[in-house]
């Protein structure tokens, strides 16, 4: 049972000299391991990708944008409070909130908690293209979810968006594992170069190395470049502490697709050509869909994708591309251009690929949610986990690990 996976299994020592604290100077300049489907492995450059992927592949990547997640109050005391944005609540769609004036709530994590007990914090902050200061202020509204609570935000200048609010409250989230603080650098090298919806906490990282020259490369090669949006949370860090994968909660994350993406991913999976995914995030967007279109045929339109339902007996036996033509169908009767969702989707091995033929990604941690999801995706050779001998590979290769790191690219076996 997939549910009695122990995570322990997806252990693998990675010294801490393999994690980088910064990127190469040149995206598209880092080590690609290469993984075919009958498990030979080479080594390549990034920026070899376009001639490295199939005929007539079709490739998609996350066009999520990360924000300056992390703000630092002060109390009047000297106590340091810092909020740490995870999603929106007032109103709920990240685009209305970012372009809210003068009020908006979200959920956040709260750093140095039981300091702020009560009260408003103040934070005295200078937007772009605003003439004088703005007094930005965070009240306490109620706990949420885990440990999060709803925070109201408020400012006394209607000009301001909470867009601007952000970008000069915040700092660039970079992951725990980097240890180190927020540096201007990473305001651009923590950014893929395509990133354009605002809303993120982290960044799909396999994006990381793309350049311009990559999608030239691309074009030249004939091969379409789609985008979707699923807006990385906090919870991609979180680790897995229980024995069993089973009694790990998975994260929730909204995405967006729009018809126009739908409409080609619908006709590439009718040609059987392959379908290319950028990034774990996209991979659990794409793999989302037909889910998302077999509930929506049976009448269940919740748009959510719970952690389990892949592996449940009623949800293996339809047709995928019945599936996604469902979603096209049910977004022309709302005369709706974006299906807007999300997903909890657990992929670990046992699941069913149903859209992702190629992956590109980076290297994962060990005892990670998304290191099952590749460990799902290369299957197993003469009984053991092909992950393991790719990271095994890396590791003697000197192959650099994480957000930073180098990346692979991956054909389902």
């Amino acid at each position: 049972m997939v549910k009695d996976i122990k995570i322990e299994d997806f252990n693998y020592n990675l010294p801490d000299e393999r994690i980088p604290r910064h990127p190469l100077q040149r995206r598209d300049a880092c080590k690609l391991l290469l993984s075919r489907p009958d498990g030979v492995i080479s080594h390549r450059r990034f920026s070899e990708l376009a001639s490295l992927l199939p005929p007539g592949s079709m490739l998609v990547c996350n066009d999520t944008k990360v924000i300056n997640a992390r703000m630092t109050f002060h109390k009047q005391t000297g106590s340091r409070i810092e909020i740490f944005l995870l999603e929106p609540e007032e109103p709920s769609d990240y685009v209305l909130s970012f372009q809210t004036r003068c009020r908006c709530v979200w959920n956040c994590l709260v750093g140095n908690l039981k300091k702020w007990k009560e009260g408003e914090l103040v934070m005295e902050i200078k937007p772009e293209g605003i003439s004088g200061k703005v007094n930005l202020r965070a009240k306490r509204l109620h706990a949420t979810e885990g440990k999060s609570h709803a925070i109201e935000f408020t400012w006394d200048n209607p000009e301001v968006t909470f867009a601007s609010v952000v970008d000069a409250a915040g700092y660039i989230p970079i992951p725990p594992y980097l240890k180190r603080e927020s540096e201007d650098s990473d305001l651009s090298d923590y950014q893929t170069v395509y990133a354009d919806a605002k809303g993120s906490v982290a960044a799909p990282t396999a994006g990381l190395h793309f350049t311009q020259a990559v999608f030239e490369d691309l074009a030249a090669h004939n091969i379409p470049v789609g985008k979707l949006t699923l807006h990385v949370g906090a919870g991609t860090f979180q680790p897995v502490k229980s024995e069993n994968i089973g009694d790990h909660p998975m994260h929730t994350e909204v995405f967006s697709v729009s018809r126009d993406l739908l409409h080609d991913l619908i006709e590439q999976k009718k040609s059987g050509k392959p379908l290319v995914a950028v990034g774990t995030t996209s991979v659990r967007t794409l793999e989302s869909l037909p889910y998302l279109g077999n509930m929506l045929a049976g009448g269940d339109d919740s748009l959510h994708v719970s952690q389990w339902c892949a592996y449940d007996k009623d949800s293996k036996e339809f047709d995928t591309v019945m599936a996604l033509e469902a979603i096209d169908k049910w977004l022309a009767e709302r005369g709706e251009e974006t299906l807007t969702a999300s997903t909890a989707i657990m992929i670990a091995p046992g699941y069913q690929w149903r859209m992702v033929d190629v992956m590109v990604t980076n290297f994962h941690q060990p005892q990670s949610t998304l290191l099952l999801l590749v460990s799902s995706f290369l299957g197993e050779k003469y009984g053991e986990p092909r992950w393991r001998h790719l990271y095994d590979e890396a590791l003697a290769a000197d192959y650099r690990f994480l957000s930073y790191g180098d990346a692979c690219l991956l054909f389902h076996n």
